[in-house]
């Protein structure tokens, strides 16, 4: 029987029931604590610390596959905008040392204010502030591998 692909996401192992698309030189996951519905993240497969250091290949299938992952789940969740970030370095709030993007269909008024969900992307922003602005701990509780992983088989049908 053949292993199932092993993805990395920095130093953590992804279980391949988590990603719901792949090419050859990217992926995409759900997310364990998405900010909003259908907050995933795209992933170069090679693991890589820096925006800088990918190859100019592995940069345009990241953003491809950013593309065409967000326009799918912008679909999907009937959203009418994206929002595409990356925190490119731990001064820029990322928490884990592997370039990714986060992929979020908006909708109006999923926020008080648009601009929040930087706010809300940075985990440095310290959780009191947080938990004020966007009450976020009530919302985002870290999901089991069940609703991930049918999370995950709900959009791998949008790529077949």
């Amino acid at each position: 029987m053949e292993e199932p692909p092993l993805y990395k996401f920095g130093p953590y192992k992804i279980d391949a029931r988590e990603v719901f698309h792949a090419t050859p030189l990217s992926y995409a996951m759900v997310n364990l604590r998405p900010l909003l519905p259908g907050h995933v993240l795209v992933c170069p497969k090679r693991v890589v610390k820096r925006f800088a250091d990918l190859s100019s290949d592995e940069t345009s299938d990241l953003w491809v596959t950013a593309k065409g992952v967000g326009a799918k789940l912008e679909q999907y969740h009937k959203a009418s905008s994206i929002t595409f970030a990356i925190q490119d370095g731990p001064q820029a709030g990322q928490t884990v040392a592997h370039v990714h993007i986060h992929v979020i269909p908006r909708k109006k008024g999923d926020l008080e204010k648009n601009d929040e969900i930087y706010d809300a992307i940075d985990v440095k922003v310290k959780e009191k502030e947080m938990k004020e602005k966007l009450d976020l701990d009530v919302e985002r509780k870290d999901r089991s591998m069940e609703e991930m992983a049918h999370e995950a088989t709900e959009y791998l049908a949008l790529f077949s």
